[in-house]
């Protein structure tokens, strides 16, 4: 069965305009995270789906691989299942590595993907660690709850779970991290469903699968990426590639 890692890129971005290409250590960032993502042992080839000529250039130009997408997709899910149909019919399993991560770890791509690769009854898999202490009412830190066989019962910005009595057993909260491995055909059918209100009300896309009847195997790692989201991010992680 095969892998393959699917970067989403796109210069239009909020807070960091033309963000793929920014250089961190004399490269592109997308150059880092495709050069992480390929280190992974479980994916056979690694592709970035853009809109903007701009990044399919650069990215020829280090050597990589390319699927043009449209322009008007609202969430890189979309992009990736309209660059998912470009794709050889012997790959099964896709993961979405985020095009902001140049520090990823290609081990937590391999843990994605896992699940999938193991069983072929999944449809879709992601990753969550120990919640920081302090992070509990940060909306911008997803926390996931789990059924005792290691599937999402529901991602909220909110703290969760609510913790009602004092007295009650001791559970560890856990976020989310926004890295997901999909079955080929779910992939391609996850854009066809209605979009739902809890997705709408606390905007994780992921609940619309919960709420569509899918389930979403979750595996647990200590390895968080450090994603580059504003001008500060990025020269963090310059002094870090620095070092």
């Amino acid at each position: 069965m095969k892998a393959v890692a699917l970067i989403p890129a796109r210069l239009a971005a909020t807070r960091l305009p033309d963000k793929p290409l920014a250089l961190i250590a004399g490269k592109p960032m997308i150059q880092h995270v495709w050069e992480r993502a390929r280190s992974a042992s479980k994916i056979d080839e690694v592709f970035i789906a853009t809109p903007d000529q701009a990044i399919a250039d650069a990215v020829r130009a280090f050597g990589g691989s390319v699927l043009m997408t449209r322009a008007d997709h609202q969430t890189g899910t979309d992009r990736l299942a309209e660059a998912a149909q470009q794709l050889a019919p012997d790959v099964k399993v896709i993961v979405n590595v985020q095009g902001d991560e140049p520090l990823i770890d290609p081990e937590i791509i391999d843990a994605a993907a896992e699940p999938l690769l193991a069983d072929d009854g999944l449809t879709m898999s992601s990753l969550c660690c120990p919640l920081p202490t302090g992070r509990e009412d940060d909306p911008n830190v997803v926390k996931v709850v789990l059924t005792q066989a290691g599937y999402a019962l529901y991602f909220s910005r909110s703290p969760l779970p609510y913790r009602r009595n004092a007295d009650a057993p001791g559970y560890q909260p856990l976020q989310h991290i926004g890295l997901y491995a999909y079955r080929r055909d779910f992939l391609e059918t996850f854009p066809t469903l209605p979009r739902t209100p809890l997705e709408q009300i606390e905007s994780l896309e992921q609940l619309r699968a919960l709420e569509h009847g899918y389930r979403i195997k979750m595996v647990f790692t200590d390895r968080v990426p450090e994603s580059v989201d504003t001008p500060d991010d990025l020269e963090r992680v310059r002094a870090l590639f620095a070092n």
